[in-house]
């Protein structure tokens, strides 16, 4: 199962990393004893490929109506790139906001209203920046005809925010398989998946 293989990929080149008893600290300030980082898949040619491969078999099996791909900045970029290179599509990637200076771009690109878009994105926790793009594009006048990305936390405000929105999301892998995977090659024990757990019910307000 494609989940469980890249968890187990991921787990590898420690682009995930699961401490317990030593919370990470997010951007957001909220603490959580899970990180990942797909973005060091792209050191790795092997696992750059299979990541680009499978996000493409993604997109032709999910999204075949596709006409473009845009990648979210800036976890993303490389990661649309590649996939627009392989499916042969325009790419363009959209901002997190609009450049203070030049044109004042939000997406840097040739942006075709009306073109159905594929969104890749590396990693979704809330869904707030991911869903962001998608409203730019919207407003671009293109249409999100779905989003791929390389993990998700499956929080449940995320999953409410994608439904709101109406993009339907697809991942190559999730929370469930790299929690199942780090079990199986001890990274994690039996004692720490409760404390997990709780902490993806509700992590906004864990260790607070």
């Amino acid at each position: 199962m494609i989940k469980s293989i890249f968890a187990k990929k991921l787990l590898e080149v420690k682009a995930i990393k699961l401490q317990p008893n030593e919370p990470f600290t997010w951007a957001s300030g909220w603490k959580s004893p899970f990180y990942c980082d797909n973005r060091k898949t792209l050191s790795y040619p092997g696992l750059r490929s299979f990541v680009k491969l499978e996000l493409c078999h993604i997109i032709q099996e999910q999204f075949p109506e596709a006409e473009a791909v845009a990648g979210v900045a800036t976890g993303a970029i490389a990661q649309g790139a590649l996939v627009a290179d392989q499916l042969g599509l325009p790419f363009c990637y959209v901002r997190s906001k609009a450049k203070d200076h030049g044109m004042q771009n939000l997406i840097e690109g040739q942006v075709t209203p009306g073109a159905k878009v594929v969104v890749v994105e590396d990693l979704i926790s809330t869904g707030g920046s991911s869903l962001k793009a998608v409203e730019a594009l919207r407003q671009a006048g293109v249409e999100v005809v779905g989003m791929v990305a390389s993990y998700t936390y499956g929080f449940p405000v995320a999953e409410d925010a994608f439904r709101e929105a109406g993009v339907k999301l697809v991942t190559l892998t999730d929370y469930e398989a790299v929690v199942d995977e780090a079990l199986k090659t001890g990274y994690i024990s039996q004692e720490d998946v409760p404390l997990l757990a709780e902490w993806r019910k509700a992590p906004s307000e864990w260790m607070k």
